[in-house]
């Protein structure tokens, strides 16, 4: 395994997952608008299976690696990460990319406050302080009582609240697993999950014009998780978890590019309150 404190290497496969996403939103819009989370998920995670399918036969450890050590983490893991992804999805088109991204910042929180629990890491003074910072940065941007909330922001706080969960658990996990082990799980499990929840009421099959938009967020979704999960290799979870706050000026550009969603001052003035946070969590003991 990489080592646990080198928080740039953790930084620079953060980056290739703040683009993974970033796509992956543009896309999963584009796909909902033939089919529910439960019919999306189920295409992107079964087209992510077999790109981890011809990963596995190309690497010398070849299918021997896809034995766990500790399966049930693996479950567990699955669950919360599908959960959170489905309200995601959801979220994605009731609301603008950057209440979203806002609203997902809570992320951070719950694993600083989760990870000694869960992982046994130490919630210092430095990583309270960065999560406060963290905390008013995401009420300055999200500016609750100033737009009326709808469904789509308890989504968006339930996705962070899930995505947290599947931060900690991946881990757990890397403690004991390779990276192709937690995403050949990831994906056959989510495909069995999407498949069941999403056949009521029948499987369409996609148009053909919405195949490259499946296609998309079937390989940004895995290479989200790669970047993520190797992230996860190089640093600690509550270092790693702040550094996606990078997304929130990247989805507001893109929302405002994409879609004409205002770009408001509040979100860059929160953006660099959390980005201080982020620095508070990372620079000091790291320098």
């Amino acid at each position: 395994m990489a080592g646990q404190d080198q928080p740039i290497r953790a930084g620079l496969w953060m980056l290739g997952a703040i683009a993974s996403f970033s796509l992956m939103a543009v896309a999963g819009r584009a796909v909902q608008v033939e089919l529910n989370t439960f019919q999306l998920m189920a295409w992107r995670s079964a087209i992510g299976l077999v790109i981890v399918l011809v990963l596995l036969a190309r690497s010398p450890l070849g299918a021997a690696q896809i034995r766990s050590r500790k399966p049930w983490l693996h479950v567990q893991r699955n669950i919360f990460h599908f959960a959170g992804q489905n309200f995601w999805f959801f979220a994605l088109t009731m609301i603008p990319l950057s209440q979203l991204v806002a609203l997902e910042f809570t992320n951070p929180i719950w694993v600083a406050l989760l990870a000694p629990i869960l992982l046994g890491e130490q919630l210092t003074r430095r990583r309270a302080a960065a999560i406060a910072l963290g905390f008013a940065g995401v009420l300055i941007v999200a500016q609750p009582g100033a737009a009326p909330l709808n469904i789509g922001h308890a989504a968006g706080l339930l996705a962070a609240l899930g995505f947290a969960l599947n931060t900690l658990y991946t881990k757990n996990i890397m403690g004991h697993d390779t990276v192709l082990c937690v995403l050949f799980w990831m994906t056959l499990s989510q495909t069995v999950m999407g498949l069941l929840l999403g056949l009521p009421g029948g499987f369409p099959w996609p148009s053909p014009g919405l195949w490259p938009w499946l296609l998309a967020v079937g390989v940004t979704g895995l290479t989200a998780h790669l970047s993520l999960t190797t992230a996860l290799s190089y640093a600690p979870a509550a270092v790693v978890a702040p550094m996606e706050f990078l997304r929130l000026p990247v989805l507001t550009v893109l929302g405002a590019l994409v879609y004409g969603e205002p770009v408001m001052v509040a979100v860059f003035l929160g953006g660099a309150v959390i980005f201080a946070g982020n620095l508070l969590n990372v620079i000091g003991p790291r320098r």
